[in-house]
């Protein structure tokens, strides 16, 4: 763009009207039938013309700054609100806005506000969901790391992971490679819309202090036989 200007012979800000007056003695500096004129320099002139006319008729350095839009605020959920719904708390200018999410949000969704605007339209806010309380979203799923004694992770056996919908057992192999994961299905966040219900996967690490596999089974016993039903 900016040869196109110095063909014109246009050299710092400019608007329409000054290209146009430019244009109009460069084009009549260049004609052919003139002596003074070159077919050459008369097709540039020409098409820069048609250039700086195609890009808005004016030079770049002229063009008034474009207001960007105000950025809107995130709505920041944590995993396990994203699986059941909850209250946040955003702001929104000077105004702090208590807002509720349903249940199945998923990070780049939208929740509207309802007649939040200033001038009274809807607003949509972007949702965000960040890790915490040990579970991170991504996509569909959930995602946590759990502790296994080294002997379990490289023997195989039992073992009991305490997960947000309560303790789930599983029976891991020998000779799995690192790190192991485990997919606990539908337990990530809940079908909502077009999305269907996701998976939670569990992803072990080394860990002195977990139980081992006797432990766990001792644990799960203990939860299971009660008081009451020994008695029983």
């Amino acid at each position: 763009m900016n040869e196109a200007f110095a063909v014109l012979g246009l050299h710092g800000p400019t608007d329409q009207a000054e290209v146009a007056r430019a244009f109009r003695m460069a084009v009549k500096g260049a004609r052919p039938d003139l002596p003074a004129g070159d077919a050459e320099r008369f097709r540039r002139v020409i098409a820069a013309y048609r250039l700086i006319q195609s890009r808005g008729g004016g030079h770049p350095a002229l063009a008034a700054p474009v207001a960007r839009p105000v950025a809107l605020p995130v709505v920041g959920l944590t995993p396990l609100q994203a699986l059941s719904g909850g209250d946040t708390t955003v702001r929104l200018g000077t105004r702090s806005l208590r807002v509720r999410a349903p249940a199945g949000m998923r990070t780049g969704e939208h929740l509207r506000l309802k007649k939040a605007a200033d001038d009274g339209s809807d607003l949509y806010l972007p949702v965000l969901i960040r890790p915490a309380d040990g579970l991170a979203a991504l996509g569909d799923d959930l995602h946590m790391r759990w502790g296994a004694s080294p002997r379990v992770l490289a023997d195989g056996g039992r073992i009991e992971i305490d997960t947000h919908a309560g303790p789930r057992s599983a029976w891991l192999t020998p000779g799995l490679q690192s790190p192991i994961r485990l997919r606990l299905r539908d337990l990530g966040l809940p079908a909502r819309g077009t999305h269907r219900a996701g998976h939670l996967f569990v992803t072990f690490f080394a860990s002195e202090d977990a139980p081992s596999a006797a432990e766990d089974l001792l644990a799960r016993f203990t939860r299971v036989w009660t008081p009451d039903r020994l008695a029983a």
